[in-house]
C-alpha cells in the first residue's frame, strides 16, 4: 500500500517506534492521529510533524486498550480527514517479571498488548471488508517469535498478538484487509531499559538479553523498515534479520532450542555476557 494521502492511527505515538512511525507516515504524504496514554506526549509528536508538514497530524490522549477511546480515535481521524487506511497498534507495555506478576499487571499487559489490537479490529475491518481496502499493523515482539528472559507476561501477550496478526490476514487478506506484524528485537526506547530500572536480577537479565543479542536500532531505522514493508504488504516485518535464523533454529530442534536458552539465561544471570 502506497502512504501517501492515507489516513493512519499510531498508538504509542508519544515516543519511540510509535512516534517515529507518525513522523515517517507524515514525511510520506499521510495524514495521522497520534494517540498515547501520555496525552502531553503525543501532542509534542504531532506538533512536531505539524511544524514540517502543516496540517498532517492531530492528537489524542487515553488509553489505547479502552474500546470507547478507540472507537473515539477512529470517529476523530473520519472527522478531521476523513478516513481510517492504517491502524497501527503500537501501544505496549512490559511489566514485571517472572512469575510474581499480579493478576491486574496480567491483565493489564493482555489487555494493551493483545485485546487492544482485537478491540480495534473490531471496529476497523467490517468497513475495511465492505470498502475493500484496509490495513492493521501489529506492534509485536521477536518475544512474540522467540520468547522473553524474563518476562512471562509480555512473551505471552506478544506470542498472542503475533497469532492475532496471523489470523486476521488469513481471515480477511483475501477481502482487502492487508496485516502486518512487527518483530523488532533491540530498538532504543524507554520499554529496552525498562528491565534495567528494577532490583530483580531477571528483570536485569531481561535488557542484557536484548542487548547482547544484535544491534540496537534507533526508532527512524525501524520505522523506516515498516513503512518499507507496508508498501511492499509484507506480513512479517524483522529489523533484526537474525531474528529469522533464531526463529528457524528453535523450529528446527525445540529442545536443543530450549537448553540453549537456559544456559544463555544463566549466563546472563552470571554476569558473564552482560
Amino acid at each position: 500500500m502506497k502512504i501517501a494521502q492515507k489516513v493512519a492511527i499510531v498508538t504509542g505515538g508519544g515516543g519511540g517506534i510509535g512516534g517515529a512511525l507518525a513522523a515517517q507516515l507524515a514525511s510520506g504524504g499521510a495524514r495521522v492521529v497520534v494517540a498515547d496514554i501520555d496525552a502531553a506526549g503525543a501532542a509534542s509528536v504531532a506538533d512536531a510533524i505539524n511544524s514540517r508538514t502543516p496540517g498532517a497530524a492531530v492528537s489524542a490522549g487515553g488509553d489505547v486498550a479502552d474500546e470507547k477511546v478507540i472507537a473515539s480515535l477512529i470517529s476523530q481521524a473520519e472527522r478531521e480527514f476523513g478516513s481510517v487506511d492504517l491502524y497501527f497498534a503500537n501501544a505496549g507495555v512490559m511489566g514485571d517479571m517472572g512469575l510474581g506478576i499480579t493478576e491486574d499487571m496480567w491483565s493489564t499487559m493482555i489487555d494493551v498488548n493483545v485485546r487492544a489490537h482485537i478491540r480495534a479490529a473490531k471496529l476497523l475491518v467490517p468497513g475495511w471488508v465492505e470498502r475493500g481496502e484496509g490495513y492493521f499493523i501489529s506492534t509485536a515482539s521477536a518475544a512474540g517469535l522467540l520468547s522473553q528472559v524474563g518476562s512471562a507476561a509480555y512473551s505471552v501477550s506478544k506470542h498472542a498478538a503475533v497469532a492475532f496478526a496471523e489470523w486476521l490476514s488469513i481471515t480477511y487478506g483475501d477481502q482487502g484487509v492487508r496485516v502486518s506484524c512487527l518483530c523488532p528485537m533491540g530498538v532504543d526506547t524507554k520499554l529496552l531499559y525498562a528491565g534495567e530500572s528494577t532490583e530483580d536480577p531477571i528483570g536485569r537479565a531481561a535488557t542484557g538479553a536484548v542487548l547482547a543479542a544484535g544491534d540496537v536500532l534507533k526508532p527512524a531505522e525501524c520505522a523506516q523498515i515498516v513503512l518499507a514493508a507496508i508498501e511492499a504488504e509484507e506480513f512479517l516485518i524483522l529489523p533484526h534479520k537474525n531474528v529469522l535464523d533464531m526463529w528457524r533454529q528453535k523450529s528446527a530442534d525445540y529442545d536443543r532450542w530450549l537448553r540453549g536458552m537456559r544456559r544463555y539465561q544463566a549466563s546472563l544471570l552470571a554476569g558473564t555476557r552482560y
